[in-house]
């Protein structure tokens, strides 16, 4: 199988006034976005994806990993994470899917930055321009909302409909001026146990 990458994006967004009030810290937020010849577009129901999964998942955790890393400037500065695929609109949502929830994925990213959380994740389907929507969660603990933030950005020529974003996600700093508390303080609230937040 031929693994063909068109282009990469790299985009940096800088938060310094938030609510009209400045921002105790900048936040910072990093998304790094390749765009990929979809390889089972054109093919019809292909049962099993793996051999194209192994081939390509790799490769893209590595670069798009890379890219992140470079531009925050460490692994260690990386507070808050996720990742995405947008297909286009010849693909599967389940070819979105393959390309990332696969640890031949994202396992690069979470040694990388020594994370111990799962990393938020959003796959859909849509045209060029279509909107790319990235979640994150703080890569150690998956209570702490201030670092709940959401990158949205787009890419004007992706994806085609024979094509596939993948992108992965990165803050610095968490929200400037949080004040909705955290999921433990909820539970200490309702009396449930952070081991069964439902209280089933």
């Amino acid at each position: 199988m031929t693994f063909q990458i068109r282009k990469t994006v790299l985009q940096i967004e800088t938060t310094l006034i938030e609510g009209g009030k400045a921002a105790p810290a900048p936040l910072k937020l990093f998304s790094a976005c390749a765009i990929v010849k979809n390889p089972w577009a054109g093919r019809g129901y292909v049962e099993n994806l793996k051999p194209e999964i192994h081939a390509a998942a790799p490769v893209l955790g590595e670069l798009l990993t890379s890219m992140i890393i470079e531009a925050v400037g460490s692994g260690e500065a990386v507070e808050a994470y996720g990742k995405s695929a947008v297909v286009g609109l010849d693909g599967e949502i389940e070819h979105a899917s393959a390309l990332i929830h696969t640890l031949r994925f994202g396992n690069h990213y979470r040694h990388a930055v020594g994370a111990k959380s799962y990393l938020a994740f959003c796959n859909t389907r849509g045209p060029a321009n279509a909107p790319i929507m990235i979640p994150l969660m703080d890569k150690n603990d998956e209570g702490r909302r201030s670092h709940y933030l959401t990158i949205q950005t787009s890419i004007a020529d992706a994806p085609a409909a024979d094509e596939i974003v993948v992108a992965l996600g990165a803050s610095v700093g968490g929200r400037p001026h949080h004040r909705i508390g955290d999921r433990y303080q909820d539970l200490k609230d309702l009396g449930q146990d952070v081991s069964n937040p439902a209280g089933v």
